[in-house]
C-alpha cells in the first residue's frame, strides 16, 4: 500500500468538531482496501495511545474524517506565560538566521501588507528586508505608517543599498518574494491610520478589499471597533478593579473555554500568518478573541455587596491576557490600541 506523503490538517468544516481534522481515512482507503470509516477508526486508537498524551479526543464524522481535539493548556499556565511575555506573547525566541527579501508593486494595499508581513516574520525571529518598485507615497509613511527599506527592481548582486536608494540583495537572500494583494478598489487614505489599515489587511490576498466609512463606525458591526473595544474594556476592568481594591491573580477557571483556547492558539496563529504572508489570519484571530472576550467581561467583577473572591482575581488575570494579546497582535498589524474608547 502506498502512504501519502503528507497529511493535510486544517480546521474542522462544517459538521466538524475538536481542534484540527483530517482526511487522511479517505486517502488510505482505497489503497488499504477498506471502507474509510474502518481505517477512520484504526487511525483514531493510534490517535488515542498513551503515548500521544496531548490528544484528548478523536471523533470520527462524515464518511470518515478524523476530528482531533488536544488536550487544553491550563488557564493558569497559560495566562502566566501571557504576563511574562507581555505583548511579545507568541514571538518566537532567538533568530531564525534566514533572510527575507520582501517586494511590492507601488500600490497602497501591497506596501502596507507587505508592512506587516515584515513585522510578522521578524516577530518569528527572520530577517526581513522590504523593497518597493518605487519610492512610496509621502502620504503612505506619514498618515499609514509604512516602513520601506529601498526602492527600485530588487538585483541579486550588490550590496544593499541604504533606505531609499535602489533594492538590492546579497547573495545569500535569493529572489525576492512578491507581495501582491488584490489592489485596493479607492483611495484608503480619508480613513485615517487604523482603519485603512485594517481595511487593508483584513481581507485574504485574493479578495478586494472595501474601502468606506463602515470601518469608522463605532458600533459592534465593525470588527474594528469590536476589537480595539474588548482592548479597552480589560483596560476598563483593570482600573475598576483598583477602585475596589484588588488586582489580578492567575489562578484555575472552568468558565471561559473558548477564550482560553483562542489565547493558546495565538503563537500558532502568528508563526503561519508570518510562514504564509497572511496578516489577514491575524486580524480575524484578533476578532476571534474579542468575540470571546466580550461576553466574559460582564462576570470579571463583583456585583452589589460581593466582596471581590479568588474567583474574580482569576478572572481579572484571564481579561487581562485577552487585553495583552489584543495590544500585541494590533500593534503587528499597525494599529493603534487605545486604553479608552
Amino acid at each position: 500500500m502506498t502512504v501519502p506523503g503528507r497529511a493535510v490538517v486544517s480546521a474542522p468544516g462544517p459538521g466538524g468538531c475538536g481542534d484540527y481534522a483530517t482526511n487522511i481515512a479517505l486517502q488510505l482507503a482505497r489503497p488499504a482496501g477498506q471502507p474509510p470509516l474502518r481505517v477512520a477508526e484504526i487511525l483514531r486508537s493510534y490517535l488515542l495511545a498513551p503515548d500521544m498524551a496531548e490528544v484528548a479526543d478523536v471523533v470520527v464524522t462524515g464518511p470518515g474524517f478524523l476530528n482531533i481535539s488536544l488536550r487544553s493548556t491550563s488557564s493558569v499556565a497559560l495566562v502566566e506565560e501571557i504576563f511574562r511575555r507581555g505583548q511579545r506573547y507568541g514571538y518566537a525566541d532567538g533568530h531564525a538566521g534566514d533572510v527575507v527579501q520582501l517586494h511590492a508593486p507601488h500600490e497602497v494595499r501591497a506596501v502596507v501588507v507587505m508592512d506587516v508581513v515584515a513585522r510578522l516574520l521578524r516577530s518569528q525571529g527572520a530577517l526581513v528586508r522590504t523593497s518597493c518598485e518605487a519610492r512610496p507615497e509621502p502620504a503612505w509613511v506619514e498618515i499609514l505608517g509604512v516602513r520601506v527599506d529601498a526602492h527600485g527592481e530588487p538585483r541579486t548582486t550588490g550590496r544593499p543599498g541604504e533606505p531609499g536608494a535602489p533594492a538590492s540583495l546579497d547573495a545569500d537572500t535569493g529572489a525576492a518574494a512578491d507581495v501582491r494583494p488584490l489592489p485596493a478598489p479607492a483611495d484608503p487614505l480619508p480613513l485615517g491610520r487604523d482603519a485603512a489599515r485594517w481595511a487593508l489587511l483584513h481581507p485574504a490576498a485574493h479578495d478586494r478589499p472595501r474601502i468606506g466609512d463602515g470601518h469608522l463606525v463605532q458600533r459592534e458591526s465593525n470588527p474594528l471597533f469590536r476589537v480595539r473595544y474588548a482592548h479597552a474594556r480589560t483596560r476598563a476592568l483593570s482600573r475598576n478593579a483598583a477602585d475596589l481594591g484588588f488586582t489580578r491573580e492567575p489562578g484555575p477557571l472552568c468558565e471561559a473555554p473558548a477564550l482560553v483556547a483562542v489565547l493558546s492558539d495565538h503563537p500558532r496563529v502568528l508563526a503561519h500568518a508570518a510562514a504564509d504572508r497572511a496578516p489577514d489570519r491575524l486580524a480575524r484571530h484578533l476578532v476571534a478573541v474579542a468575540d470571546a472576550v466580550l461576553p466574559f467581561l460582564p462576570v470579571v467583577l463583583p456585583r452589589g455587596a460581593e466582596k471581590p473572591s479568588a474567583a474574580h482575581r482569576a478572572r481579572l488575570a484571564l481579561a487581562e491576557a485577552a487585553g495583552t494579546v489584543l495590544a500585541g497582535g494590533l500593534s503587528l498589524l499597525g494599529i493603534d490600541a487605545p486604553d479608552h474608547l
